[in-house]
């Protein structure tokens, strides 16, 4: 409701025609994006905790429209539908006990579990018919308005003067509710004397009820309804002139991003053009300035500023990637801002050109895909002359040349003269600058290169990239041993990375202070960081950023985008304690715990996990379908699945070895093993160690998991790790996300990967046994090793294969041939613990490959 109100409001001037700069309504369309992402990830859900709530349908519908996404809104309404209707209205939601007859009203809180109670005696509220009726003349539905008229007609009651009046809900009465819990729907429900004409009216009732009437009696159009058409997709309302930009709700088909090239120096503009390419200085986008996105957020700091309210203004956050796309009129300038991925940083990644090729392609599609404003989006590429150093320049050319071409990856693109492309932009006026003292405050723009030079000077004198290796050496040895054989050492040795890891080593016994050969190791550390990164000798490169506490320039955005996709990160190294990121954290506390969770066991994780937040971060963004069945992404496991899939494809170099670029296709390969793990003929064992590592599960898995507890009174085990039947079923619910997490707990506590993924197939079977045998339950704990043990038995004995601890052989072993011997193992446990009734249906089914016998 609140995205789709600032939505509405954005631009809007609170005073009219009469108002002043500083009475206009702003809306951060970066912002607007995450609300935008958290919404449409949590649908059809109503929150993380409850799966489903009547409340969404005047979400999705009248009066918010806050999505436009046919889907998920046909599979939302569709949710609410099955889940809550009832004979007499809508359920609010599951295990609702406003005004339920059981409930103790004075009772601040419901005890722990007290919300079972009241399941399957919720009251039904005719509110939701009417919404639904309304809903059905805004998506023309004649059948949808037809029944949901029908339905509240035996609803309505009558006043004193006769007038029809709706119950505000209609409860079970106190004698009735046990009957009502044995059978849903069978017991009459009696109306709320609020809405009867005994308490008088329920007046939200009686609104929605007059408009739904006016609406199909033709008396009132849904445009008088809806004066701003937000029931319409953006594309299709009627524009309206505005000095300020206005929000979009969908994005045309024909949408085009519009490119601006900027070259440092009038030399790198020079050599473009050799190669087709036109590009412009700073000088020549003048009156235009191109400004850092950080002098931007400077500005927006003022945005709000209201000392008797005690309000500061927006915080100090990177502007994303949306916000750059804008022109911007402030203080009497006009700016254009280059994107994050274009600043130079202390962390290495921009080092890297094959990953800012990748990044200006993400960009370009995140741009495109959620642009939701009145005019083309328009995006600053940078062109710097150290990117030409970069061995890797001649694919940027070809980048450029493709974005000439008119196309980037599918999506429309115009690369042209920033002059020419102002007026189809879309341009936002700052007006509350208009009211602040700017005597004080400086904005810098980005600064064109001069040479002092006579004649052309060929871009061939700028010196590229060496190519570096050199043997890798560890200095363990050193530890314990004198400092001044420790620095011996560092005056007798060559290699960079050596000397990082000896220059870390003095590090950590003097600190970064101390002084050797003239300058402090801090100063001895920077300027090997600088020459490593002139190498591209990642390893170093990385070893460095980390003993400096180098964190990701802009790295909380990225974490925020993972979050509002409705997933969890952890950070840590693999065998000790992993920190959660599950809400937003400012810089500092991210960079503490990177350096504080990571850093004392493993010095390059510190900072390559890093890098792999990041990269979730823009993946997540442009693919989400990427992350499906992975709940929470844990940074070390994922770095470990990266590290099997190159011991799979024999590649001797160590990951941290790799360039960044190199490191974000191996996250994205392991990330898609579904889709290619047949084509290159992975291994079972290969794929359920990457799998594993990922902890991915299928879809419906924790509900099939919820099922199992059901049946299972004494709970589940693995691996030490115990998850009750009692209070987790009666204080959670079966599509609660706090469920599922429990679940993703108890797995992480199994060490072995492919022991992990092999778990979760056996919770699968389970629950499809069950699901075909109403009758079984567990009376006793269920062991999931015990199963897994069990079945490798079962395997030994039909293999005739020694009986070993390791179970490697066992989970080598193809798919439906281990669903064979792990239900046996099942269906052999149900039969030992005398739990199987008479006139139970067959396991064969699900790839037993012979019947099972009581032991």
């Amino acid at each position: 409701m609140a995205k789709s109100a600032l939505e509405a409001i954005n631009g809007c001037n609170l005073f009219g025609e009469k108002g002043a700069s500083w009475s206009v309504i702003y809306v951060d369309i970066d912002a607007h994006n995450r609300n935008r992402s958290i919404f449409e990830t949590m649908l059809p859900r109503e929150s993380s905790s409850k799966g489903v709530d009547a409340s969404l349908i005047p979400t999705i519908s009248f009066p918010a429209f806050a999505t436009h996404e046919d889907v998920l809104c046909v599979e939302t309404k569709a949710n609410v539908i099955r889940r809550l209707k009832g004979r007499y209205g809508f359920k609010r939601f599951c295990r609702d006990g406003y005004k339920c007859m059981l409930e103790d009203t004075k009772k601040r809180y419901y005890r722990n579990g007290e919300t079972k109670e009241f399941e399957g005696i919720e009251c039904e509220w005719p509110l939701f018919y009417i919404f639904m009726i309304i809903d059905g003349v805004f998506k023309s539905h004649p059948e949808q308005i037809e029944e949901y008229q029908n339905l509240l007609k035996s609803k309505i009651k009558r006043d004193m003067n006769g007038d029809p009046v709706i119950p505000m809900y209609f409860f079970v009465h106190e004698d009735n509710i046990e009957f009502e819990k044995q059978e849903n729907g069978s017991q009459m429900r009696l109306p709320s004397g609020e809405g009867s004409g005994v308490k008088g009216m329920f007046l939200w009732n009686q609104a929605m009820f007059v408009i739904s009437q006016l609406l199909t009696a033709g008396l009132l159009h849904i445009n008088e309804l809806d004066p701003i058409r937000r029931y319409l997709p953006s594309y299709n309302r009627p524009r309206t002139a505005g000095r300020y930009s206005a929000f979009q709700q969908g994005t045309a088909t024909d949408l085009v991003v519009q490119i601006v090239l900027i070259a440092e120096s009038m030399r790198l503009q020079a050599m473009m053009a050799t190669y087709g390419i036109q590009t412009q200085t700073p000088h020549e986008v003048e009156p235009v300035q191109i400004w850092s996105s950080r002098e931007l957020v400077k500005v927006y700091k003022q945005l709000g500023v209201n000392s008797k309210l005690n309000l500061n203004g927006r915080p100090v956050r990177p502007i994303g990637a949306l916000g750059t796309s804008k022109v911007y009129r402030v203080c009497g300038m006009t700016v254009l801002c280059y994107p994050l991925i274009f600043e130079v940083s202390e962390f290495y990644l921009y080092r890297d050109m094959a990953l800012l090729i990748d990044d200006i392609k993400t960009e370009l599609q995140f741009v495109g895909r959620y642009w939701r404003l009145s005019g083309r989006p328009t995006v600053c590429l940078l062109i710097r002359e150290e990117h030409m150093r970069d061995p890797q320049f001649k694919e940027m050319l070809d980048l450029l040349a493709m974005l000439k071409k008119g196309y980037c990856d599918g999506m429309k693109v115009r690369i042209g003269r920033l002059q020419n492309l102002i007026s189809s932009s879309c341009i936002e006026h700052l007006d509350f600058m208009n009211t602040v003292d700017t005597s004080e405050m400086t904005f810098q723009q980005f600064r064109q290169l001069e040479h002092e030079y006579i004649g052309y000077q060929s871009l061939t004198d700028v010196p590229r990239a060496l190519q570096y290796t050199e043997d890798p050496k560890t200095f363990q040895a050193l530890e314990n041993k004198p400092l001044h054989e420790l620095l011996d050492t560092l005056r007798n040795t060559e290699g960079v990375y050596a000397r990082c890891q000896l220059y870390g080593m003095l590090l950590k016994r003097e600190g970064l202070k101390y002084e050797f050969n003239g300058l402090t190791v801090e100063d001895h550390l920077k300027n090997l960081y600088h020459h490593a990164g002139c190498l591209r000798y990642w390893v170093a490169v990385r070893y460095c950023s980390s003993l400096l506490h180098h964190t990701v320039d802009s790295i909380s955005p990225f974490i925020t985008t993972v979050l509002v996709n409705g997933k969890q990160l952890t950070v840590g190294v693999i065998g000790h304690q992993e920190t959660v990121f599950d809400k937003p954290m400012t810089p500092a506390e991210i960079q503490s715990v990177m350096y504080s969770t990571i850093q004392p066991y493993d010095i390059i994780q510190a900072v390559l996990q890093q890098e792999v937040v990041l990269y979730c971060g823009r993946l997540i963004a442009t693919n989400p379908e990427m992350f499906k069945g992975i709940l929470k992404i844990r940074v070390g496991w994922v770095l470990e699945a990266m590290k099997l899939y190159l011991q799979m494809t024999s590649d001797s170099k160590p990951l941290e070895s790799h360039s960044p670029y190199q490191v974000r296709q191996l996250l994205h390969k392991v990330l898609s093993v579904r889709e290619w793990a047949t084509q290159e003929s992975l291994t079972p064992l290969q794929r359920r160690r990457l799998e594993g590592c990922l902890c991915r599960v299928p879809i419906h898995f924790y509900v099939q998991v919820w099922d199992v507890m059901s049946r299972t009174p004494q709970g589940i085990t693995v691996q030490g790790s115990h998850l009750p039947q009692h209070p987790t079923l009666s204080n959670m619910t079966q599509s609660e996300l706090n469920f599922a997490l429990l679940v993703e707990e108890m797995l992480n506590h199994i060490q072995k990967p492919e022991y992990r993924q092999t778990v979760v197939e056996l919770l699968c079977i389970v629950s499809t046994i069950l699901t075909r045998n109403p009758e079984l339950t567990f009376q006793n704990q269920l062991d999931l090793d015990h199963l897994v043990k069990e079945a490798f038995l079962l395997y030994c004995k039909d293999n005739k294969t020694e009986k070993l601890d390791d179970l490697t052989p066992f989970f080598s072993t193809h798919y439906s041939m281990t669903t064979g011997y792990l239900a046996r193992a099942v269906v052999n446990n149900v039969l030992q613990g005398g739990q199987l009734a008479t006139g139970s249906g067959s396991d064969n089914d699900i790839g037993q490959e012979e019947p099972c016998r009581i032991s």
